[in-house]
């Protein structure tokens, strides 16, 4: 089983992408991850939110296969502490037989297509971030997870 995360759009600050880049360097250590950005839609800014919304959702939906377990990260979704959502991990590796995936929209959120396919949503806050900062706090929490699975001294509980 792999962890994949999927985002629409890239990172333009190379500050964040720095940041990415340390943990998805770190996670290599921990478990088989897959970091996959998909391009914006062409002239995305002619379109309606709902259109672009509904589009965006073909290309996310094209990156999972059949039993993948889905979670969007979405402001509606279950709100962890660092150790919950450290347990919460471990229940997945133990249970999800294919691909644990968690996935970023775009601007506008998730179309109705890609929340009847999600198996979950989780938040990762109750602020509003950008979705080139959620890859940084996501990709963190990620790497903070299986620190404090391992029991290593990252978390200070």
């Amino acid at each position: 089983m792999k962890i994949k995360l999927i985002a629409i759009g890239k990172t333009d600050e190379k500050f964040l992408e720095e940041g990415i880049d340390k943990y998805l360097k770190r996670l290599k250590h921990y478990h088989p991850f897959e970091f996959i950005v998909i391009p914006d839609i062409k002239q995305g800014g002619k379109y309606s939110a709902d259109k672009l919304k509904e589009e965006e959702g073909k290309l996310i939906l094209q990156k999972v296969q059949e039993g993948d377990f889905l979670i969007l990260l979405d402001e509606k979704g279950k709100m962890f502490t660092s150790g919950e959502y450290a347990t919460f991990l471990q229940k997945k590796l133990n249970t999800v037989t294919t691909n644990l995936i968690f996935v970023i929209g775009g601007a506008f959120g998730f179309s109705e297509a890609v929340y009847s396919r999600a198996n979950d949503k989780m938040a990762l806050s109750k602020m509003t971030f950008t979705h080139q900062m959620i890859r940084l706090f996501f990709t963190e929490q990620l790497y903070r997870g299986f620190t404090i699975l391992r029991g290593e001294k990252y978390h200070n509980d």
